[in-house]
């Protein structure tokens, strides 16, 4: 079964079964209430945002990705792909992520890379096309299949805030490692998505900071 978190409706209804089908999340709703649905545009656009914010505070990431995007409106695969790179490296990107966006851009225009097809995919098989693409990682396909195309089961198993926030809520000793994020999170198929956005907001609530920390690579 393939869940979609398109609205906030949409995500309601799956943290609400959530905590039905495993009890030890009810005292973490309890924390935070309903959590926001967090979205973001889909395509190279919303896949560019995600990799500009790679292990990049929050208010980094949105600084950068502000001039970026100001830089080339409408923001397209193509303006990217004829960009002078020192052009883009004065805009705050690094040589890495101007390798990878250039990349992307280049696999669009050959027709080797359709982001409009992921969204027709499970979760597991989108996550294992994009990690296909140098400087796409799991932490940013999983986030793009969760934020931009409402994959309700993607699960960013090596999130540190997600990480954190398990370890906190449910009486580990040390914060799981992604491999371990795994089978944490298989109580909760196919409805991983909206435990992410239910972790993300009790980090906050413990934290009283906004999530999410990328894993640094």
């Amino acid at each position: 079964m393939t869940v979609r978190l398109e609205t906030q409706s949409d995500l309601d209804d799956a943290v609400s079964a959530l905590v039905k089908q495993d009890s030890r999340l009810k005292p973490i709703l309890a924390r935070t209430g309903l959590p926001a649905l967090r979205r973001r545009e889909p395509g190279f656009e919303g896949l560019a945002a995600i990799v500009c914010g790679q292990q990049l505070s929050t208010a980094s990431a949105g600084a950068i990705w502000g001039r970026l995007s100001a830089a080339f409106e409408p923001f397209h695969h193509d303006a990217i792909r004829t960009a002078r790179t020192d052009r883009l490296g004065r805009l705050g990107l690094s040589a890495a992520k101007i390798a990878t966006l250039k990349l992307l851009a280049r696999e669009i225009t050959a027709s080797r890379l359709n982001l409009d097809v992921l969204a027709e995919e499970d979760a597991d098989a989108a996550h294992a096309t994009l990690v296909r693409h140098r400087g796409i990682g799991p932490w940013t396909a999983d986030v793009y299949l969760l934020f931009c195309l409402g994959h309700g089961d993607a699960w960013p198993a090596g999130d540190v805030a997600l990480q954190e926030a398990i370890k906190v809520g449910l009486g580990l000793t040390m914060r799981p490692t992604p491999k371990q994020m795994a089978p944490l999170a298989e109580p909760w198929r196919p409805l991983r998505g909206a435990a992410a956005h239910l972790w993300w907001a009790y980090y906050k609530v413990i934290k009283r900071r906004e999530g999410i920390v990328p894993e640094p690579k």
